[in-house]
């Protein structure tokens, strides 16, 4: 009877290590899959160029500001990748649910360099690469509102817990985008935010003007498009740190984690630093 305990054992480890071993392969394959024509990312925007040196993925959100990136881009060297809905938070969430979303096995194959799982449980699947990365810049571009906050935040924490590595060698931007834009005769200036509004506010006293929020992304003209967030000379791009990335991670998590307690301290002491941001109308 111990002897067919015994070898019942046996036999459950070894079917458990097959398992374990398939499963490796199934996702190292999945998300280190070559960009062919038969796995082509849906909605994903290509650039002609094949050196890594030049080349640049702008991820943005929703299908609107595809077309407008799209048409504002230069297409040698500039690809989009659009981000369909709001990502899972990758902050908590165990690595199998992780690698059941769509969006985030599109991104990991558009970027191409595998991911680093930092876990003894699933230490076999990590694959990552720089050497294989596809992109000098991964350029998250989303609108100046609240929820294109958001989407970014959820793009910055699965590429701090997945590819940690693409933000300490400096390869994750973000691209600002004006919040306004003032017209006076016929000149426009672009505000990135409201000290640079007041600025040219000041400059133009006594001048007639107008000033107008900016809209989201995809209701930009592509020539203002391409001048205020995709022409290298013109644009304004933010450098992630890895500082910069846990920051954002330990505030996600307070904001929006499980940590009830450490949200309402959070909320009673810094709540009153953001009244004028409450929409209350």
């Amino acid at each position: 009877i111990e002897a067919e305990k015994i070898g019942a054992q046996v036999l459950i480890n070894k079917r458990s290590r097959e398992d374990a071993e398939k499963t490796r392969l199934n996702l190292k394959g999945k998300l280190t899959a070559k960009m062919d024509i038969t796995g082509r990312v849906a909605k994903f925007v290509d650039c002609r160029s094949k050196d890594v040196s030049e080349r640049e993925i702008f991820i943005v959100e929703g299908d609107s500001a595809l077309g407008a990136v799209k048409q504002a881009r230069d297409p040698n060297y500039q690809a989009v990748m659009p981000i369909r809905g709001k990502i899972l938070n990758c902050l908590k969430a165990d690595y199998d649910k992780i690698f059941k979303s769509e969006i985030i096995t599109d991104l990991i194959k558009v970027l191409g360099c595998g991911v680093q799982v930092k876990s003894k449980a699933n230490k076999s699947i990590a694959s990552f690469d720089i050497n294989a990365l596809r992109w000098s810049k991964i350029i998250l571009c989303t609108d100046a509102d609240v929820d294109g906050f958001q989407i970014r935040t959820l793009l910055l924490t699965m590429l701090y817990r997945l590819t940690p590595q693409l933000i300490e060698e400096h390869k994750v931007f973000i691209a600002e985008s004006p919040l306004y834009e003032i017209t006076a005769k016929d000149k426009t200036y672009f505000a990135y935010n409201e000290r640079e509004k007041d600025e040219f506010l000041m400059q133009l006293e006594g001048q007639k003007f107008t000033i107008q929020r900016s809209k989201g992304l995809g209701e930009n003209d592509p020539d203002m498009m391409n001048l205020t967030t995709m022409n290298p000379k013109t644009r304004r791009l933010i450098q992630v740190k890895p500082g910069d990335a846990e920051m954002t991670a330990q505030m996600f998590d307070i904001l929006l984690g499980d940590n009830l307690t450490g949200r309402k301290d959070y909320i009673a002491s810094h709540g009153s630093e953001y009244l004028d941001d409450l929409d209350i109308s």
